[in-house]
Order: structure tokens, then C-alpha cells, then sequence
């Protein structure tokens, strides 16, 4: 059952991220480089892999075809050349917050027939599988720290995106174009 929600889910996100020239796998890439460079500025392909519990393979090959469309670029670091960093493009930027607002409009949607309380227990159901999904993949681990860390993360990620989706413009619009960075 969870399977085929989650599929069916993806579907529907595809489609409203489809008017955006987007996949739901680029727009969570591109979500979560976000996010990553409001913490640190800079972001690599494993960062981004190890914030979606991705592998670094799958995330490079999605950032391959997310070149390939414009929607971010490689920059290789001056001092190690070895390292490189993920950059969102205009393009990138601009299929991002209209997207945004989509896919928040479509989440309201598809829960709009629960009330309240079931969201509630909707929500408690998810953490309580969630949380035992990190048990089986971490044996060992403090759970209940793991599930408070990413928890702070998720709500700042969404803090970050009510910012992101209300401001005006694109940081590289309000700088006058895209800039290549020096890194």
C-alpha cells in the first residue's frame, strides 16, 4: 500500500512539475541544493545525495541531465580541483518558485479532504514508520537524536522555502545576472 501511494503521489507530482519543464527528481535536487546553500554556501553531489538518502551515483546522474537542460551547472573548486560544487542557474531558479507554489498548492489539495485530526494522525503515523524505518537502517544509532536533527533541518528547509517562494526575485536577478562564482 505505501508503495503504491508513494508512486502514485510522484505521478501526480510529475505532472504539476511538468508545466515547469521539471521532474519531481530535479525539483528536490533542486529544493535541496537550496537549502543546502543557505547552510553552507557551497554544495556537492554527495551532500545533496546524503540530504535525500540517495546515493552519490543517482544524484550525479540526475545532475547530468539537470546540466544537460540548464537547470544547474558543475564548478570545479580552484584549490582542489578534484572537488565539485552543484550551482542552480537562472533557469534553475526560475523553474523553482513557480514550482514551489505548485507543489505546496497540489500537497493542500490531495490533503484537503482529511480534517484536521486526521492530518494529525496522518502525520504521527508517517514519523512513527519513519522512525522505525531509521532504526532498521542505523542499529545502534540514538534515534531519537537523529529524528530531532532531521526534524530541526526539515522545518528550517521549510521556513527557507515560505522565504524563498515570497520573495521578489532570484538572488542572481537582484545581482544583475548570473555570476560565475569564485570559489
Amino acid at each position: 500500500m505505501t508503495h503504491h501511494t508513494h508512486d502514485m503521489l510522484k505521478l501526480c507530482e510529475d505532472r504539476v512539475f511538468s508545466e515547469y519543464k521539471i521532474t519531481t527528481e530535479q525539483y528536490v535536487v533542486l529544493v535541496t541544493m537550496k537549502y543546502l546553500e543557505y547552510l553552507n554556501s557551497h554544495v556537492r553531489p554527495t551532500d545533496v545525495g546524503r540530504w535525500l538518502a540517495r546515493s552519490t551515483n543517482s544524484i550525479s546522474m540526475i545532475a547530468d541531465r539537470m546540466v544537460k537542460a540548464g537547470l544547474i551547472r558543475r564548478v570545479r573548486d580552484r584549490k582542489d580541483r578534484r572537488v565539485v560544487w552543484l550551482v542552480i542557474t537562472n533557469k534553475g531558479e526560475e523553474a523553482l518558485k513557480p514550482a514551489t507554489l505548485a507543489g505546496w498548492k497540489f500537497i493542500q489539495e490531495i490533503l484537503s479532504s482529511l480534517s484536521y485530526e486526521e492530518k494529525q494522525t496522518l502525520l504521527r503515523l508517517l514519523l512513527k514508520v519513519q522512525y522505525e524505518a531509521h532504526k532498521y537502517l542505523n542499529p545502534g544509532a540514538d534515534i531519537e537524536e537523529l529524528t530531532k536533527y532531521e526534524a530541526k533541518h526539515h522545518d528550517k528547509l521549510l521556513k527557507k522555502l515560505v522565504q524563498y517562494h515570497t520573495s521578489s526575485t532570484p538572488k542572481a536577478k537582484r545581482q544583475g545576472g548570473e555570476k560565475e562564482k569564485v570559489i
